[in-house]
């Protein structure tokens, strides 16, 4: 029996998500002239002030917050941000900009996206389904030890979704994503439990890569041009490469994805960020 849905006098009014952060990738370039004319003494006081918005420390702390530098001539360096309250993701953003270094920055690109824990991560008894349409015999001793382990990280695997840690791995990429709406690739028009099954593939293909690579899908849907972001960190950029070839085979990826641009970037402090882009 459905129940009925709450009455909006009773939803309080909030930017705050029921459930999960919001997220924020921004990239930006140094304008290298707007750096040649400012002073060393401003130099100097720009560099310590850049150092310390990136330490994210003091009232204006966001939950995470992570920098690196960004190779390629898309952007110098990027940021992701994730709190549960938008504005204190932007406002990483926004002291940035209003810095000493600020007149010499040029924002490239941003992405702004909420956490959530996708449809297509099964309960305890819908992986117990899986498991039978795998071949296990529900009651054996193999399918029993699965279920329990299932059961035991459950709760980890979506409060990892939620509210990620970020791993220590020094390589990272970021890329939006849609799922196509075409004559004959529609994903909307596929039904759920279709779409599960190419879901599920997916998900195989990604274990594979557990402790390489660590991997969050934030959602855009509503909020930005592209639906979802795929941000990627790995032990070594060689995994980055591997997980993202192996995975286009993958129904799902081959047929119904569409990818807009890739950063990549190496994790890095401030003080690192401007030394490798020669800001002294």
């Amino acid at each position: 029996m459905s129940h009925p849905h709450p009455s909006h006098e009773s939803i309080p009014n909030s930017v705050i998500p029921t459930a999960g952060w919001h997220c924020g990738h921004y990239y930006y370039q140094f304008d290298r002239r707007v750096l040649t004319e400012m002073s060393d003494q401003n130099r100097r006081a720009a560099r310590e002030e850049f150092g310390q918005i990136l330490e994210n420390s003091g009232e204006d702390r966001t939950e995470r917050l992570q920098a690196f530098v960004v190779v390629g001539q898309k952007a110098d360096f990027g940021i992701m941000s994730m709190d549960p309250h938008p504005l204190k993701v932007d406002a990483v953003h926004q002291r940035l900009m209003a810095s000493t270094l600020g007149s010499a920055l040029q924002p490239k690109y941003s992405f702004n996206s909420l956490s959530e824990v996708s449809e297509y991560v099964p309960s305890v008894e819908q992986y117990g389904q899986r498991l039978a349409a795998g071949g296990e015999t529900p009651g054996s001793p193999s399918y029993e030890a699965k279920i329990t382990a299932y059961k035991q990280r459950e709760p980890m695997m979506r409060k990892q979704r939620l509210f990620p840690e970020f791993p220590d791995y020094p390589s990272m990429c970021f890329y939006p994503m849609n799922k196509k709406r075409k004559v004959g690739e529609n994903w909307f028009a596929t039904p759920f439990s279709e779409r599960n099954r190419m879901m599920a593939e997916h998900a195989r293909s990604g274990i594979t890569f557990a402790g390489k690579v660590t991997q969050l899908i934030t959602v855009g849907v509503g909020i930005e041009d592209w639906e979802w972001g795929v941000t990627l960190w790995g032990r070594n950029p060689e995994y980055l490469k591997e997980i993202v070839y192996t995975m286009r085979f993958d129904e799902a990826s081959a047929r119904f994805a569409e990818f807009g641009p890739f950063y990549t970037g190496y994790v890095a402090s401030g003080g690192e960020i401007l030394d490798h882009c020669r800001i002294r």
